[in-house]
Parts: C-alpha cells; structure tokens; sequence
C-alpha cells in the first residue's frame, strides 16, 4: 500500500489513542480531555490534555495535521534537498503528535515525544521526532533501562541510529548558558530525508517504532517510581526544575517554539 499524508495521519491519529489510554491506565484517576480546532490557513487538530490525576499533575498528547502556503523561511530551510524547483512557491503539509508530562511525584520523571512528517509540493519530504527524558532526580538504573530501550529501536533499523541520534539529542536539549542539559538526553532526529519509495518505507517503519515504544517506556518508568515517598524540599527541586525545562522553550533553543 502506497503511503501518503492522509494515511500517516491516520496512523498518528491511532498513535495519540493509544498512547493516552496507556496513560489514563497508568494513572489511574484522571482522563484526557480534547479539545478540537482548526486552523484558519488550512487543517487543525486534537489536543488532549490531562490534569490533578494521581500520577500526571498535567500533561498533553497532542496531534495536528496543518496545510498552507510555504512560508518563505521554510522554502529556504527545507528545500536545499531539492535541486529543481526549489525556489518555486509551494504548498506544505505537516502532521505529528507531541507529547509532555509532567508527573506528581518529584521521583517521576517528566518526559517529552514527537514524532512528525512534513512535505512539500515541491518534492522536499521529511520524517522527524524524538524522545527524551528529565529527571528531577537523576536515577542510574532508571537512566540505563530508557536508554537501553531507545537503543532497541534504533538497533532493528540500523547500527548507527543509536549513537548518532543520542549525539543529536544531547547536543540539541543542552541549556547553553547555563552549561547544563535539561536532562539525561534520549535521542533526536530533526530531519531524515528520503527519494525513492524503499528508503521512505524504511525509514518510515523506524518512524513508527519510535512513536509505539513511547508508551511502554514511560509506564514502566511510572510503575517504578509513583510510589516512592517525598518530601516539600523535593517538590521545591521539582518545581526548579520545571523551570529550567520551560526556560529551554522561552529562550528559544527549542526550534518548535522558535519556528526556526
């Protein structure tokens, strides 16, 4: 079956389902709620959020499928991969799920997923996403088991995936003028391009194994974690922390917040 940007919406749209009933499970108490929108431009999406559960303080799992006019900062970003045509105007598509949570207990770590696809009329196409994770309290053998499990995935496609993507991460969520990382790292993979049907099934099916395993990943970690006791000076270490993750967003090293 051919893939197209309608079927990979779907998946995603079947990717958010899941991963929020996992959730909902593992907490126990509270549910998503969605909220439905549109975009004026072209698309829109489901964002569902989730709040005071008994694991989750609050947190999103998010699906958008936008279209629209490139944007000029876009064709010159994107469309050095295509040599004929580049510079014509274009239409986009873009569609992913995003992922943040932010836990109750300061020994649960807050975790952070997307996964998404961008085209071009032009030709220009990409797969992108990541999953990384930040610990208030750094736990070693917690540390070692999300690592292990993310290297599972980049294993089964191919060799290199692991280390390059772990390199890419680490570089990409280090806070620079602090001199520090907003956590332990994961792996990220901003753009994986792809010209001939093969490839893009290849690449694609590693896609999707990252995108499935965010669930399994994170429960185990909750499972492990939401029973442990804390005190009032480790919810104020909670909440500094909170604040460096927000701070990676606000001074824009995030290129989702910085449309960059």
């Amino acid at each position: 079956m051919e893939i197209t940007k309608e079927n990979i919406s779907e998946w995603l749209k079947k990717l958010q389902d899941s991963i929020c009933s996992s959730l909902e499970n593992a907490d126990g108490k509270s549910k998503f709620l969605e909220e439905n929108w549109t975009r004026e431009e072209g698309g829109g999406g489901r964002s569902r959020v989730i709040k005071n559960g008994a694991v989750l303080e609050k947190g999103g799992v998010m699906y958008s499928a936008v279209s629209g006019n490139t944007p000029e900062f876009l064709l010159k970003e994107k469309s050095h991969s295509v040599t004929e045509g580049a510079n014509a105007k274009s239409t986009f598509y873009a569609t992913g799920v995003s992922i943040v949570l932010h836990p109750q207990n300061p020994m649960v770590p807050i975790i952070h997923m997307n996964i998404r696809y961008f085209e071009m009329s032009n030709g220009v196409k990409w797969l992108g996403g990541g999953i990384d994770l930040t610990p208030h309290y750094v736990n070693e053998v917690d540390a070692k088991y999300f690592h292990a499990e993310l290297k599972k995935v980049c294993d089964k496609h191919h060799p290199s995936y692991y280390p390059k993507f772990k390199t890419w991460a680490d570089d990409y969520f280090f806070i620079e003028h602090r001199k520090e990382t907003r956590g332990i790292g994961g792996i990220f993979f901003r753009q994986i391009k792809f010209r001939c049907g093969n490839e893009f099934r290849k690449n694609f099916a590693f896609w999707q194994d990252v995108g499935s395993a965010f669930a399994s990943i994170y429960t185990e970690l909750i499972n492990r974690n939401k029973n442990k006791s804390f005190t009032e000076t480790h919810k104020q270490w909670q909440l500094l922390r909170r604040g460096r993750y927000v701070e990676f967003n606000l001074v824009s090293y995030d290129k989702g917040t910085s449309l960059v």
